[in-house]
């Protein structure tokens, strides 16, 4: 099928993310938050991230006109009604999630394809709470989304080959290098990511290293771009332990197990560079 109107919901930094992707792919978008001045407030983060790429010359006036005119944002859910695809980019919680799922689909039209961004939860779980199993699809983009090249399309046991076929294309026309994976917890990236980042956690408690150097030794020995207490503070503590949670209660591996410290902090609000302050101090 053919994907010509997107709807995202949620607004977070994904779901901002993900609208520019597609608004840049040329594809009409729908915005949609829960109040109107939330959503105006994406587009309006959105247009100023534009206005920093035209000042350093990698967008025109023109394209970014184009974009930004591509974009809808509202707090009415009837307005997705005509999309073809609706990506859902909310709280990392399965029933908040599956009732979201249940709602859109008694609103968007029969023939649309409803998709999750989840990171790591089950998507047939969503699936079933939607009378279109068939046209339920997983597509985790990853942050931040205008900037990440990977997109992992998860097809749940319910999904139709025509539906996993067409997130693909879409993910391909956004510019995109989608991968296909099964539904299981954590899909690939996050099933191989978020031990690592755990053990750096415990590495930390234990008093192996700091975290100053923990980070410098991965950065330094493994040439990645980010340390591991930074990446957790970019990914945010909330949402690490959630997935923790997650890949846990699937695979009752230990190594899944959230590092104590992880729930401390959440607890406290340190919850990484959304607030402020996590493993790294971000108010100065």
């Amino acid at each position: 099928m053919a994907i010509a109107r997107v709807g995202i919901v949620g607004s977070g930094i994904m779901g901002a993310g993900i609208a520019e992707v597609a608004a840049r792919a040329g594809l009409d978008v729908v915005l949609r938050s829960r109040k109107q001045e939330t959503a105006e407030a994406m587009l309006a983060g959105m247009e100023k991230g534009l206005a920093k790429q035209v000042d350093k010359g990698r967008l025109s006036e023109e394209d970014r006109d184009a974009i930004l005119g591509r974009v809808t944002a509202t707090h009415h859910i009837g307005d997705l009604a005509d999309c073809d695809l609706v990506i859902e980019s909310v709280v990392e919680d399965l029933d908040v999630k599956r009732a979201l799922f249940a709602e859109l689909d008694q609103v968007v039209k029969a023939d649309a394809i409803l998709a999750t961004n989840t990171s790591t939860l089950p998507v047939v779980e969503m699936a079933v709470a939607t009378e279109r199993p068939e046209r339920v699809v997983g597509v985790h983009f990853f942050n931040p989304a205008p900037a990440m090249s990977l997109v992992e399309v998860i097809a749940p046991l319910t999904a139709s080959d025509e539906a996993v076929e067409a997130v693909t294309e879409f993910a391909t026309a956004c510019g995109k290098g989608p991968v296909r994976v099964e539904d299981r917890a954590g899909f690939i990236v996050n099933a191989l990511l978020f031990p690592y980042l755990n053990n750096a956690v415990r590495m930390l408690e234990n008093g192996v290293a700091s975290r100053e150097d923990i980070d410098a030794a991965m950065k330094g020995g493994c040439n990645f771009p980010m340390g591991p207490l930074a990446l957790l503070d970019l990914v945010g503590l909330d949402t690490s332990v959630a997935i923790l949670d997650a890949l846990y209660a699937e695979f009752a591996d230990p190594n899944y197990s959230p590092a104590p410290v992880l729930r401390r902090m959440v607890a406290a609000g340190h919850l990484g560079r959304k607030s402020g302050q996590g493993f790294y101090d971000y108010r100065r």
